[in-house]
Order: structure tokens, then sequence, then C-alpha cells
């Protein structure tokens, strides 16, 4: 049999770590060839190829990024594109496909599958908002980041006497945010599922202060929005998936909560940092873990599924129901963490 392999969408920690499983499981135990498609969906659009052996990923389980590279290229937004990877299966005779990604790379793979191409999708994204699996690899890596991040940060916050606005990653959902927050000791964490009044946001800083805590820690994620009419929320331009470009919500905050409080405030954007570096233990053991899953479920001929974990099993699930509906925090952590506002 011949598999080919994709990474697609944001990079995380832990891709490396899901080719090298299934490369040599393939090779190793079922004797299968694996070929490996450059820069997601747009290598298997344009037939960019390469063979990947036990020897060409030896030592990249602790690396980041990945080593065929991604984009957020949308086949169905492309003239003829899905036809293209028709024909690129062919010319490469291509049983199966392994895909993996998040909701997008994952939302393509669902649609290929209903076309008859043999695909299996294995779930990555740092923001752990795909349905079907309790923990995505990547987002343990990213909260650990941003967690010894706020830490620092609150040492220079104290000694400055400021507020400081941090952003988080986390477009829809606000895994990172909360995890990161929770275990910082954030002062106030904004997330998307919940819209804020930045009035209520600068009364918890007043009254921290009042109590006499010099500083404030205000996490924020990128996709945090405000209630309507209570602070104005700028537009951007949108990606080839129809999603909005974010990032700068820290910048608009800030000022905001300078002048409302009166307290000097600055502003850390994590960025792409947070999905940088080398992976922790656990992202490394999950991806290796989630690679294995995928090409035995490609060599037993299955195909339109996502692995996942749910509990401390890996299990497989429809690929449909993965990315049917993000999962986002729910109200019971979301209210541990008000515990610790102002």
């Amino acid at each position: 049999m011949r598999i080919g392999i994709l990474t697609g969408g944001g990079d995380a920690p832990g891709l490396n770590a899901v080719i090298r499983a299934v490369v040599r499981k393939a090779s190793d135990i079922y004797g299968h060839a694996v070929i490996g498609f450059r820069n997601g969906w747009k290598g298997a659009i344009d037939a960019e190829v390469e063979t990947l052996t036990p020897e060409s990923v030896k030592g990249i389980l602790p690396r980041g990024g990945t080593i065929l590279g991604t984009s957020r290229t949308n086949p169905f937004k492309i003239t003829d594109g899905v036809t293209k990877i028709q024909h690129t299966l062919q010319a490469f005779n291509i049983d199966a496909l392994i895909a993996i990604g998040g909701e997008d790379t994952l939302g393509v793979a669902s649609k290929l599958a209903e076309l008859g191409i043999k695909t299996v999708g294995v779930p990555k994204t740092i923001d752990n908002d795909l349905s079907g699996t309790d923990y995505t690899f990547g987002f343990n890596t990213a909260v650990e980041i941003a967690t010894e991040a706020l830490d620092r940060l609150h040492s220079t916050a104290e000694s400055h006497q400021r507020v400081m606005v941090v952003e988080i990653m986390g477009r829809h959902a606000g895994w990172i945010a909360i995890y990161s927050g929770l275990a910082a000791g954030a002062d106030v964490v904004l997330i998307p599922e919940r819209p804020f009044d930045l009035d209520e946001v600068c009364e918890h800083i007043v009254r921290r202060h009042h109590r006499g805590r010099t500083f404030s820690i205000v996490v924020v994620a990128e996709g945090a929005t405000p209630k309507e009419g209570t602070f104005e929320q700028l537009a951007d331009e949108k990606d080839s998936f129809g999603h909005v470009r974010l990032g700068g919500i820290a910048n608009r905050l800030a000022p905001e909560i300078e002048k409302r409080t009166g307290f000097e405030t600055r502003v850390t954007i994590l960025g792409h940092v947070q999905r940088g570096g080398t992976p922790t233990a656990f992202d490394r053991v999950l991806a290796t873990r989630l690679g294995i899953a995928a090409i035995d479920a490609v060599h037993e001929g299955e195909s339109g599924v996502m692995v996942g974990l749910r509990g401390t099993e890996v299990v497989r699930v429809p690929l449909k129901e993965a990315v049917g509906v993000l999962k986002t925090v729910d109200d019971a952590i979301y209210a541990v963490a008000e515990v610790f506002f102002g």
C-alpha cells in the first residue's frame, strides 16, 4: 500500500512526532510506502511530493514545526483544486491519505472522503477546539509557553506597578487563555465564548488595586469580543477559509484600560511563539499515539474517520463529528477562573 501524508493549517508542536510514528509503523511493521505532500493541500494540488522513510524521519521527534511544511490552502476555493488532488493521487498510486490538521484541514479531508478518497484525519491545533477528542496535540505545549510568559510578566508588572494586557492565541475558543490564565494566576481572562464589558473589566482592576495589589494581569484571547456597544471592534481581512485574520485586540484594550482606570498599562502579544519550539513530553506522546492509530486505521481500510483521545484511550470518530461543531470552553471551568477575577 502507498499512503500519502500532509500537514495543513498553522504549525503546532508535535507534527513531526505524528509523521515519524506513521512512517515507522507503516514501513517497519506493515511494509507500506509513505509519500509526503509538501505544504499541506497545496502540495497535493501541485504534486509536490517526497518519499518518507525511517531514515528520513530519524531525529525529528523533538523538533517543532513540520518537516513537510504547511499552508492554509483550501482546495475547494481553487479552480479544479479537488480534481488536481485526485490526479496527483492517481499519478503517484496513492491508496489512502492521512491529513494532519485542525478544523479547516480536516474539513477538507471530510469532504474528500465523501468523494470516495480514502482519508484518515489526525487532530492538530494548539487551540484545542476540535470535537471528537479531549485534547489535541500542540495545546499542552502552547499552554506551557503561555504560562511561563505570564509568570515572567507577573514580576515585571509588580515591579513597575502596571497593568499587563497579554494577548493569547485562540480564534473561536479560549482554551489556551483559560488554562494558562488559571495556571499563572491571571486577574482577568477574556475569551471568545464570553463577550466582555470593558467597564466591568476595569472595575475588577480598580477593586484589586484598592485592596492593595498594585498590579494586574489581563489575559485576552485573540478572538475575544466586547459586548455590543461597550467597545469598538475593528473589522479585519479574511483568509481562504473565510476566517478573520486576528491579532491586535490587546493593543486596542490597553489604552482604554489606562484611560478608564488611570493605571499605567502595557501590552505583550505572545503570537506565534506559542506555536514554536520543541513539544512537551505530553504532546510528543499524544502525537505519537495518534500517528500509530492513524496508520492502523488506514491499514484496516478505514476512511472518513479521525483518531482522537477520549479519556486515556485513542479512538476513531467520524470526521464529520470532529469538524461539525467546535469544542468551546464550558461554563464550569470559566466559573473556576472567575473566582480569582479582581
